[in-house]
């Protein structure tokens, strides 16, 4: 039998490299039955999807205070030119503008269903990737070692006549030894999906989650029944007998997933994904929405916003990225139609860039960020939270943007308004977050 470490490290991959399973590392023997006596419930689940812009994309170019002087004196070659002008910013309220690649997004805020919540920021100001992301996915700032992600925390909160796995090691013995019977597991491991191929900090914990590699190429080229066997001989050759037989129903579940977003899924009206990792990402989880499975939480990442040399203004690198994120998130939002009603989609990033240019016509770590909150039920077309402003006086350490509102209360604001989440508490410890009195963000 494994050690309680390699139990905890387990991840489930198929040989392809199309689809990997996991639920916290334990052996998914629950998740056919789950799936089997889970139907669609009655009435459509609503759904909050979060986007992580991963390596800090610079707020400041994302969403542009053309408004404000100071911006065009400290970028001079970087600067997006305000509205009207060639290239310009498309104008959001007569101060602030998105930088063009968003054209995409920009009619979503004029007609009411995109918000922009501005200067949110961590109370811990490190400028590290990796203390920042995982003090934004922990929702903990400034606490070390983290292992569990407020998603997950989410998911536990909410669930429904489940428990939550408070001893995952003891937990993975008993499925193994036998002691767990039909629905001891938490409820329905499908409520929280990652599009991509690692679980992210946001979604460990106590609570199931399902890391999703390409559903489309899961066993694309592999002789029938050869996927299953490699799946069964991966168990039985590290942990015996007993978990090769949950390796063959986690193998049917592999093909409950596949039954319900088959090949031949087409994107819905004249919605066009990105033919590259996000674009495919934003599909699944919209195959997966439609399908109502139950989806709740679902988590997908794009990187490339750490731009330190040769950003560029209205083109170059950052407007590349922001073309295929504005893209991205348009196809996703015209391919679920009318059910953008029961889903918000947030986006975050760890945090925002130097409000100067660097001398290699770049920008380099910052403080507070732009974040964006888009769905049916959103009360758009707002910019949120107070701006502290860009001269030299005003700026957090003489060089960033001060950050004015907690990231937190921006989560604590869509989980409690949008899933219903009340002990916010236990979401986000150490915080006492007040939604609904200044943000609504929905």
């Amino acid at each position: 039998m494994p050690s309680s470490s390699t139990l905890l490290s387990r991840r489930v991959f198929v040989r392809s490299g199309g689809l990997a399973l996991l639920a916290l590392g334990v052996p998914p023997v629950f998740l056919p039955r789950l799936l089997r006596a889970a139907p669609a419930p009655e009435g459509r689940r609503r759904t909050l999807i979060c986007i992580f812009q991963r390596g800090a994309v610079d707020g400041l170019n994302m969403v542009v205070p053309w408004g404000e002087e100071a911006y065009y004196r400290v970028r001079p070659t970087i600067a997006i030119p305000a509205p009207g002008h060639p290239d310009g910013a498309l104008d959001l309220d007569g101060f602030f503008g998105f930088h063009p690649a968003l054209a995409p997004l920009h009619d979503l805020f004029r007609n009411r269903t995109l918000n922009v919540v501005q200067a949110v920021g961590s109370p811990h100001p490190t400028r590290s990737h990796f203390e920042a992301q995982a003090d934004m996915e922990s929702a903990r700032p400034g606490t070390r070692g983290e292992r569990e992600g407020w998603l997950n925390r989410l998911l536990a909160e909410t669930a429904e006549g489940g428990r939550t796995l408070e001893d995952p090691v003891a937990h993975a013995r008993d499925h193994v030894t036998g002691q767990l019977g039909v629905g001891a597991s938490a409820s329905n491991p499908v409520r929280g999906v990652v599009a991509g191929s690692a679980l992210p900090l946001s979604l460990r914990g106590g609570h199931p989650a399902l890391v999703l590699g390409d559903l489309l190429e899961a066993g694309a080229g592999a002789e029938p029944g050869s996927l299953e066997e490699d799946f069964r001989q991966l168990y039985a050759s590290e942990a015996g007998e007993v978990l090769a037989r949950s390796a063959d129903e986690a193998f049917r579940a592999v093909r409950v997933l596949r039954s319900i977003v088959p090949e031949r899924y087409r994107a819905s009206g004249e919605a066009s994904y990105p033919d590259d990792p996000f674009g495919r990402s934003l599909r699944q989880i919209a195959q997966l929405v439609k399908a109502d499975v139950g989806v709740e939480v679902a988590f997908a990442d794009l990187g490339g916003w750490d731009t330190h040399r040769g950003q560029g203004g209205s083109e170059g690198a950052m407007a590349q990225r922001l073309h295929v994120f504005a893209r991205g998130i348009r196809a996703l939002h015209d391919d679920l139609g009318a059910r953008m009603d029961e889903v918000v989609v947030l986006t975050m990033s760890e945090f925002g860039r130097t409000v100067r240019e660097n001398g290699a016509r770049g920008t380099d770590h910052g403080h507070a960020n732009s974040m964006l909150a888009i769905g049916g039920r959103v009360r758009g077309g707002r910019i949120l939270g107070d701006w502290p402003g860009l001269e030299p006086e005003l700026l957090f350490r003489g060089r960033d943007l001060a950050r004015t509102t907690d990231f937190r209360d921006v989560f604590a604001e869509v989980v409690s308004a949008h899933l219903g989440a009340e002990r916010l508490d236990r979401i986000f410890p150490g915080h006492d977050p007040d939604p609904g009195v200044w943000r609504g963000v929905v």
